[in-house]
């Protein structure tokens, strides 16, 4: 599933590779500036990037190798339990290439959005940092959070330069400059329905593929199997639960912040969604959810992944989630319970419409105050285009975590006793169409996004960037209105939602919410204006 082709003129691939060869002396694996051809990634183990695997020299791209570093590297969610071992695979490698170690940091996904925050703004020690629309790439790039890229990218990673297609380098500028290296994998991450297949057969439940049957589908497992909960929200209730529900029942153009809506149909037709009957009618629905147990009474504490509480048999459903990563929950599931099934509908079948994952939404960028730019970045290249780097962060090691059976991955053990999972290290970024491996079920998920490809659309809203600067204040004060007052009525904890609305509401506006959204939709309508959406 590889991005779009890049054509490059035979001319400048021989001098880019000849480059390369004489600045680097290297052994790199010297890839072709173009992106892989086909629509599909390539499932073969034995698939090998151009050029030789050999390590290379202690110079790579011609810059500076001669200082040992140690590179700090920060990724969202939750550590595999056998990081150590593939850190330590990953270090033999890269201190004989780069004269460099790496740590791998992870922030859990507790209050990530605040740790994520602080990595940025209080000058940690840190190099590579993933990236993507919903941990605010936009903004913190207009903000100069991170390094520019432009110019570093030929000295330190020739090799990625060429790699990633120009038209992504374009899309994920701000400002006119790169400030992240995007993924160049093709998918689909809009939202679908997830259930257990099996209970919905076994007491002859509707298939969810709207709010209604979804709900229907709730009530027939609350009704037969009271001791699973109905559907697993999380924390992260704005993202799970009401990013997903505008999604799906009301269309909302993309997850605008501050209460902002808009239509995909009609992006310029700018409301106030929070205080208006359609917001409050969502937040009498969120709390029917939790008078009939549907969801915890402890949702905001919980710290599972929803993907963990199906796979553990705790939840019967999430409210949304994309094909590839139901794909994992699937594969994990099966493999502690063989006999148990997930369903999947996505949105866009019901809509009418999908959107193919924008670049921005997967990639890493270098934080502004790191002290090792160039090693970052040329060991970033390492993680995408080399072969024995790519695979160890991406499945573990082989013969260990996996192995390769008819070109298919192949899990050894299960969830619980295998240390490294597929993509354990949310390695979503550095994936690397022709290194990837997919379990047999994969064809389930290249089936639906062949039939989402017969319906896409161009994906119109992450290309905005905000720039709060005028309001920054205000949003900030707003941001600890939203978690004190607003998450309790998206979980539903809140007996008189009214009340709990109008309370919202005065301290909201008390907050500056009226200058926070004014602001932000004039930026809005500037942005369509000028990228000719109508």
């Amino acid at each position: 599933m590889p991005g779009k082709l890049k054509k490059s003129s035979g001319l400048i691939l021989s001098i880019v590779l000849l480059l390369s060869l004489i600045t680097a002396c290297s052994g790199n694996n010297n890839k072709s500036s173009e992106s892989p051809s086909s629509s599909q990634a390539s499932n073969s183990p034995s698939a090998e990037p151009s050029g030789s695997s050999e390590s290379p020299s202690a110079e790579p791209a011609g810059i500076d190798t001669s200082k040992k570093v140690e590179l700090q590297f920060y990724m969202l969610g939750n550590a595999p339990k056998d990081l150590a071992k593939i850190e330590a695979e990953i270090n033999k490698m890269a201190l004989e290439d780069l004269n460099a170690t790496v740590k791998f940091n992870f922030t859990t996904w507790t209050d990530w959005d605040q740790k994520y925050k602080l990595l940025l703004s209080t000058g940690q020690k840190v190099d590579l940092i993933f990236t993507a629309e919903w941990t605010q790439y936009q903004q913190y790039a207009k903000k100069k959070a991170f390094m520019p890229l432009d110019e570093l990218l030929p000295k330190a990673a020739p090799v990625l330069n060429q790699f990633v297609p120009q038209d992504m380098w374009d899309a994920v500028r701000i400002d006119g400059q790169i400030y992240t290296v995007p993924a160049t994998y093709k998918e689909y991450v809009t939202g679908g329905f997830v259930w257990r297949e099996d209970l919905r057969q076994k007491y002859d439940l509707p298939k969810p593929v709207d709010m209604a049957t979804f709900e229907a589908y709730l009530a027939g497992i609350k009704k037969n199997e009271p001791n699973i909960q109905p559907v697993a929200i999380g924390s992260d209730v704005a993202a799970a639960l009401s990013d997903s529900h505008l999604d799906i029942a009301r269309d909302i153009v993309g997850p605008m912040p501050y209460g902002v809506f808009a239509p995909y149909g009609n992006p310029s037709q700018v409301t106030n969604y929070w205080g208006s009957a359609e917001h409050l009618e969502d937040l009498k629905l969120y709390r029917s959810w939790a008078e009939k147990g549907y969801i915890s009474k402890n949702e905001l504490n919980v710290k599972d992944t929803n993907q963990d509480k199906l796979i553990n048999g705790t939840t019967a459903a999430m409210l949304g989630d994309n094909p590839t990563r139901y794909n994992q929950t699937l594969n994990n599931m099966k493999s502690l319970h063989p006999d148990w099934e997930l369903g999947y509908h996505p949105y866009g079948l019901t809509k009418g419409y999908a959107t193919p994952v924008h670049p921005i939404h997967n990639g890493f960028a270098i934080p502004a105050h790191s002290e090792n730019a160039e090693r970052a970045l040329a060991f970033y290249e390492k993680m995408v285009t080399d072969k024995r780097y790519n695979q160890l962060t991406e499945y573990g090691i082989e013969g260990v975590n996996y192995e390769v059976e008819n070109g298919y991955y192949k899990m050894l053990g299960n969830a619980d006793t295998n240390g490294f999972l597929r993509e354990n290290m949310q390695g979503w970024a550095w994936r690397n169409p022709e290194f990837m491996l997919f379990e047999p079920s994969y064809d389930g998920v290249q089936a639906i996004f062949d039939e989402l490809d017969k319906i896409q659309k161009p994906d119109i809203y992450t290309g905005f960037a905000e720039d709060y600067t005028e309001y920054q204040a205000e949003r900030a004060a707003l941001e600890q209105v939203e978690k004190q007052y607003l998450f309790p009525l998206l979980a539903g904890q809140v007996a008189d939602v009214e009340k709990g609305l109008a309370t919202f509401m005065d301290k909201a506006k008390q907050a500056g919410l009226e200058k926070v959204q004014q602001g932000y939709t004039n930026q809005w309508l500037a942005y369509l204006q000028e990228a000719g959406i109508q």
